[in-house]
């Protein structure tokens, strides 16, 4: 007797998913599942999206969102980012299908989204070419930055800046007073 095969899931079909209070997503076609982020999580995502939202407002090269989202590059793939920012002449389209590029993408992890943050949707990000992608470890008080181009994360221990395009300055951020809550 074989496995049954896995099924793959299309973004409608994750979209046609109970909202259960999961967070549901698909990377070419392989279904992750997320429970309701923690309360640290949640924090720190609030402290992000503070203080880019804070840049934005002087350098307004995009605007800064958080999951629950509809990020899709294709059929088979649809992405919750917790923060991001996305071109601004994307988002005043209110249109999710719109929104396909990210300026900065931001996952925050957690024990149960640290493989899909790291492997699945990391190489994800590269692919389709997110210029940044952060991956902030609570527990460690470390962000992992990663380039389209990289085969390996540099590691910020005391801050991390984004030099998006077209900005005047770059965003820096104090880890310490990211983690400051924690």
């Amino acid at each position: 007797m074989g496995m049954a095969a896995p099924i793959y899931y299309s973004a409608e079909m994750v979209r046609a998913l109970p909202d259960d209070g999961k967070r549901y997503e698909t990377v070419h076609g392989e279904l992750l599942v997320t429970p309701i982020p923690s309360i640290l999580h949640q924090l720190v995502v609030g402290g992000l999206t503070a203080a880019i939202a804070n840049y934005l407002e002087e350098c307004s090269v995009g605007s800064v969102l958080t999951s629950p989202a509809d990020i899709s590059w294709g059929a088979d793939t649809l992405v919750q980012p917790d923060v991001f920012v996305a071109d601004l002449d994307e988002i005043r389209t209110d249109e999710w299908e719109n929104v396909q590029t990210l300026l900065l993408a931001i996952e925050v992890l957690s024990q149960t989204t640290a493989r899909y943050d790291r492997f699945t949707k990391r190489r994800l990000y590269q692919e389709v070419g997110v210029p940044v992608y952060w991956i902030v470890d609570p527990d460690q008080q470390l962000v992992e930055v990663w380039t389209p181009a990289d085969t390996f994360p540099t590691v910020k221990a005391q801050s991390v800046a984004w030099s998006p395009a077209d900005a005047v300055k770059p965003f820096t951020l104090e880890l310490s007073e990211l983690f400051r809550p924690i």
